[in-house]
């Protein structure tokens, strides 16, 4: 059974108020945690535990224990940081095209700007 699964039993044979606070103390831990409730639990123990919610907390622990989903490593988060690829000469070609022909792009409407400025500053009205 997966940790949730073992969860969703909690929530249906514990549907006290009590319980239910402290299992969704748990599951936002474990969104912390990724999904890893050992670490899940030393966290919550700094933090107060609605009352009553100590056995149910000691029986998720113990029913995953026994399944085996209670100390799950998934690695580092593949969220974390983009991976860095090589940059290759097609794309660095590109990049370098769109650097200069941005640059031309203000250098031109810089001097249109400037020649307009300077055309009606030297009409004569």
């Amino acid at each position: 059974m997966s940790l949730y699964g073992i969860i969703a039993d909690l929530r249906r044979k514990y549907p006290t108020p009590a319980a239910t606070e402290t299992l969704d103390l748990v599951l936002a831990e474990l969104g912390r945690t990724r999904d890893n409730l050992k670490d899940a639990v030393a966290n919550l123990s700094a933090k107060p535990l609605p009352p009553g919610g100590k056995p149910v907390l000691d029986e998720l622990v113990a029913r995953a224990r026994t399944e085996g989903v209670y100390d799950l490593d998934f690695g580092p988060d593949p969220y974390d940081k983009a991976p860095l690829e090589p940059l290759d000469e097609g794309t660095a070609g590109i990049g370098a095209l769109l650097v200069v022909t941005s640059i031309v792009g203000i250098v031109l409407a810089a001097a249109a700007v400037y020649a307009g400025v300077n055309a009606i500053l030297h009409t004569s009205g």
